[in-house]
């Protein structure tokens, strides 16, 4: 009598419920994208089906399956299904939820499948908490994650745990789960006849950024505002009211801190001030600190623009500056002004080249004198520079006991191709071999 109260309450539940938690995939054939862990031959996909799943991390993007794929093992291994969120929970109901488990074990035999969401938030007392549960069997953890679990999750829990990668949902596949929920006459919106315009269907999958989640609530969101206009086509400017302005997926301690900011350095050192100016406003937009995007770009315009254009680190410094004075949003100006120029400049990394160079000089050399005519106490033989045609005279400026060597390499790019054109001239008079 139980089971029958659950599951009408249940069906109760899931009619009133969004209508992504109403499409939720009941099977491996409902699911869309993931090719990686559903393909055929897939470790994932033969673990599944196996019906013998272990204890495993799913880590991705949110919208991307993680709550399906943990319900899906479960049923394919005829497991009790737990779930838990970390931003919740605590210690005490993991004990309960082991308790049950084990009660589950001896009576019928029974294994259970917690699925632990956002497991990066326990700390790690609440973590080590689940590894007697996950060593001895009686639970198979399936944690959900959006950051790197080889930094947020307790590397004995990563040991005991197999990792799989999931990634964000092509525009295909949420153009095809749209489609689909306008049609599902069961648990869809197939009952309201609607249709959606082309050009929406397509607005809808590129800006939710591949989160089928986002995407269906979205899409629920715009059927309402055609229905409340008593049309039955989801128009472009439905989507566009539902999406309003769309929270900024970017976690500012999270992989994806590290992932955009090398986006924009990269997009920078290819000289594509347009994709420069995208990662940096996304940046700006989403919270991140200022003073890390300025502090960037300060090492950019050397390491990436260097000897090319000189004034790159007067511009980069300049706008730290702006910035500390006037603050955003005013100093996004003087931030985005310092982006175009490094963007634009030409580019060197005879810099870079040159610490390197110069650190292994170092590390190879065999306790290095200075020469005598060198010291600080005015050595006997120094020649003054200032006093030679061309303000360059031949002398040893090396550590004795080690031969010279050419540690920095002018590139032919901007202000540097002068650069390279002097030293060559001071390299004659030198002795030095051509660089």
């Amino acid at each position: 009598m139980s089971d029958l109260f659950t599951a009408r309450t249940e069906e109760k539940l899931l009619s009133v419920a969004p209508l992504a938690t109403r499409m939720r995939p009941r099977n491996l054939d409902e699911m869309v994208g993931q090719p990686g862990l559903l393909k055929a031959g897939a470790a994932f996909r033969r673990m599944l089906e196996g019906g013998h799943p272990a204890s495993m991390i799913l880590w991705g993007p949110p919208g991307t399956g993680k709550t399906t794929l943990a319900r899906l093992v479960a049923a394919h291994s005829d497991a009790a299904f737990e779930t838990l969120s970390a931003t919740s929970a605590g210690v005490k109901d993991i004990r309960e939820v082991l308790a049950r488990a084990r009660q589950r074990l001896e009576t019928d035999e029974k294994r259970t499948v917690l699925f632990l969401d956002e497991i990066h938030r326990f700390n790690k007392g609440q973590q080590d908490s689940l590894l007697p549960g996950v060593e001895d069997g009686t639970i198979i953890l399936i944690g959900a994650t959006t950051e790197n679990p080889f930094f947020e999750v307790n590397s004995p829990l990563v040991s005991r745990s197999t990792i799989f990668r999931l990634e964000g949902l092509r525009p295909e596949d949420i153009e095809a789960l749209v489609d689909r929920s306008l049609t599902d006459q069961e648990r869809g919106l197939g009952a309201q006849e609607l249709e959606i315009e082309a050009a929406a269907r397509a607005d809808l999958a590129q800006r939710t950024g591949g989160d089928a989640r986002l995407a269906l609530n979205s899409l629920e969101v715009a059927a309402a505002l055609a229905t409340g206009r008593a049309s039955t086509v989801i128009e472009d400017a439905d989507v566009e009211e539902a999406l309003q302005q769309r929270v900024i997926r970017y976690d500012k301690t999270g992989d994806q801190h590290y992932d955009v900011i090398s986006a924009f350095i990269k997009s920078m050192r290819g000289s594509d001030p347009d994709a420069a100016l995208f990662w940096l406003h996304l940046m700006i937009n989403a919270g991140e600190d200022p003073e890390f995007i300025a502090r960037r770009m300060i090492v950019f315009a050397s390491e990436d623009v260097g000897l090319a254009d000189p004034w790159a680190l007067q511009i980069a410094v300049a706008a730290s500056a702006a910035l500390a004075h006037v603050g955003l949003p005013e100093a996004s100006y003087n931030l985005t002004q310092a982006c175009i120029y490094l963007a634009t400049a030409p580019k060197s990394n005879s810099v870079a080249r040159a610490i390197g160079a110069a650190s292994d000089a170092v590390a190879a050399a065999n306790s290095p004198r200075v020469p005598l005519h060198l010291l600080s106490s005015g050595g006997k033989g120094y020649k003054y520079p200032h006093d030679a045609p061309g303000g360059v005279v031949a002398q040893r400026y090396w550590p004795e006991g080690d031969e010279p060597q050419i540690l920095y390499h002018p590139s032919e790019a901007g202000f540097e191709a002068k650069i390279a054109e002097r030293q060559h001239l001071a390299d004659e008079t030198l002795g030095k071999k051509p660089r």
